[in-house]
């Protein structure tokens, strides 16, 4: 049965090959990001363009904008990463990281709640080095911290969501080659949306609230 599915951020890497592979397997996608790309604007779905995850009026703006009544699953993508090290630390630079990586999800959820409901499922992409019992290696102070903080906004969202019987998932992508890594990585983004995409179908009020990889493994917090 085709569900209705939004990315928030899906103009290039993780987000829009899991466009593409939720558009191939028959869903109606829904794709905002700030700015589209030659990729994205290929895809046969719903573009919506100059969506600002810190800015409210921006997200009010894609909730009016999104052609379907109710969501059956969102994934929040959107992340910037900018590397830093003790103690080098620009302060500036890790609000900046708060606004997009952990504010922004939370703003999403919030403005878009009356576009989900019961069997609707929520990802926020996260980042295993957001785990407090896994690091052991420091350095990218802004981007680790931001994501030990959405780790904590999804868990609290996966509580207040239950009510209503939305189920959520915080998701690691796995070190994915992508241009947020200069292409480094262990995998490639088709297999991480792959995994993904899997992780989103087991996802159940059962197992909402869970901190997983894309690979299936569950994470220490």
């Amino acid at each position: 049965m085709s569900k209705n599915i939004l990315i928030i951020g899906a103009n290039k890497g993780i987000g829009l090959e899991l466009s593409r592979q939720y558009i191939r397997a028959g869903h109606n996608v829904i794709a905002s990001c700030r700015v589209s790309s030659p990729e994205l604007n290929a895809l046969n779905c719903q573009i919506i363009e100059e969506v600002d995850v810190t800015n409210d009026a921006s997200i009010t703006t894609l909730s009016d904008a999104i052609n379907v009544e109710k969501l059956d699953v969102l994934i929040h993508n959107s992340g910037i990463l900018e590397s830093d090290q003790f103690p080098n630390i620009d302060f500036e630079k890790m609000r900046s990281h708060f606004e997009v990586n952990t504010m922004g999800p939370l703003r999403t959820v919030k403005q878009l709640e009356a576009k989900l409901g019961e069997g609707s499922k929520v990802g926020i992409v996260s980042s295993r080095v957001g785990s407090i019992d896994d690091n052991t290696s420091s350095n990218n102070y802004a981007y680790r911290v931001s994501k030990t903080a959405v780790n904590m906004v999804g868990k609290c969202l996966s509580i207040d969501l239950a009510p209503k019987g939305i189920a959520l998932a915080l998701l690691h992508p796995g070190y994915v080659k992508t241009g947020m890594t200069n292409f480094n990585g262990l995998i490639t983004p088709e297999e991480s949306a792959a995994g993904l995409i899997e992780r989103m179908e087991e996802l159940s009020m059962a197992t909402t609230g869970c901190f997983v990889h894309t690979s299936g493994e569950r994470l220490t917090w």
